[in-house]
């Protein structure tokens, strides 16, 4: 019973930084979406796997926006 408290705490925590920091966010999630991607990529190249091509061309689309959203806040974080 005394954990809840803790972890409702963590998790508001959490929450704030999230908003706070939208940079951090966006490396981490660039950063997953990276690692998704060469795991996939490389079941494409190692195994003929089309269904990893798939996953991955769709991973890279995701990439995509992330990237630009990264630069759009970046840009903005300078100014």
């Amino acid at each position: 019973e005394n954990q809840k408290p803790y972890k409702l705490y963590i998790l508001i925590h959490y929450k704030f930084y999230l908003h706070t920091n939208p940079i951090k966010t966006l490396v981490e999630q660039i950063s997953a979406g990276f690692e998704s991607f060469a795991k996939d990529a490389a079941a494409q190249v190692e195994t003929g796997n089309k269904a990893a091509g798939a996953r991955a061309r769709k991973i890279s689309l995701e990439l995509e926006k992330l990237l630009k959203q990264f630069r759009k806040d970046s840009i903005a974080a300078t100014k």
